[in-house]
C-alpha cells in the first residue's frame, strides 16, 4: 500500500501526541459531565477508538451511519440516517466525533438533529479539518489537525474502502483514484 502514497502527512507517533492533547482537553472540559461519544463510521473508527482511550472520565460510546449526499455526488441538503443511535442523547453530553470535515453540510446536520433531539450539548471532536471555505459552519470544539485539501487516506480514513488500516496519514497518489474513476464499478467512499 505505501507505493500508492505520494507523502505521509501525520505519521503514527504525530498522530498519537495529538489526540492524547485533545483528550486531555476533553477531560478538562466534561468533568461532572454524562458524556456520550458519538461516532460517525466509518471513518471515525480509528480515532474514536484512540481518542476514548485518551479520555479520563466515564464514557458512553455509540455510532451512526449518516450522509447528506444519497447516491449522488451534490448534496440533497437532507440528512439520511442509515443507522441511528442505540441510546438516547436527551439530557445528555453529546460530542460527535468525525474523521473530517470539509464542506461541513452532513455535520451541520447532524448536530442540528441531535440538538433537537434534547441534547444538553452538542459539540464536535475531528481528527481532520481540511483547509478549504465551508459551506456551511460548523464550530469544532477539538480538532487535531488542520490539513491541506489533498486526497487523504489512512488511520480510518479510506479510498474504495482500503487503506483504513494505515498508522499514518497520507496523501494518495493522484493516480490510484485517477485509474479507478474509469472503472465502472470502482466503490469510492464519497467526502
Amino acid at each position: 500500500m505505501r507505493q500508492d502514497i505520494e507523502s505521509i502527512l501525520y505519521d503514527a507517533e504525530c498522530i498519537h501526541d495529538r489526540v492524547l492533547q485533545v483528550g486531555t482537553r476533553i477531560t478538562r472540559d466534561y468533568q461532572d459531565k454524562d458524556l456520550l461519544l458519538v461516532g460517525v463510521l466509518k471513518g471515525s473508527f480509528v480515532f474514536l477508538a484512540d481518542l476514548a482511550r485518551s479520555i479520563d472520565l466515564p464514557v458512553e460510546v455509540d455510532f451512526m451511519v449518516v450522509s447528506s449526499y444519497g447516491s449522488g455526488t451534490e448534496s440533497s441538503g437532507v440528512l439520511t440516517i442509515a443507522k441511528d443511535l442505540s441510546v438516547p442523547v436527551e439530557g445528555r453530553h453529546v460530542l460527535i466525533v468525525e474523521d473530517i470535515v470539509d464542506s461541513g453540510l452532513t455535520l451541520s446536520l447532524l448536530a442540528e438533529d441531535l440538538r433537537s433531539r434534547g441534547a444538553a450539548s452538542v459539540q464536535v471532536a475531528v481528527l481532520l479539518e481540511k483547509d478549504v471555505p465551508r459551506s456551511h459552519q460548523v464550530e469544532c470544539a477539538y480538532s487535531a489537525f488542520h490539513c491541506p485539501d489533498a486526497f487523504l487516506v489512512g488511520y480510518g480514513l479510506d479510498y474504495a474502502e482500503r487503506y483504513r488500516n494505515l498508522p499514518y496519514i497520507g496523501i494518495l497518489k493522484p493516480e490510484v483514484y485517477e485509474d479507478r474513476a474509469q472503472c465502472p464499478d470502482a466503490r469510492q467512499s464519497g467526502r
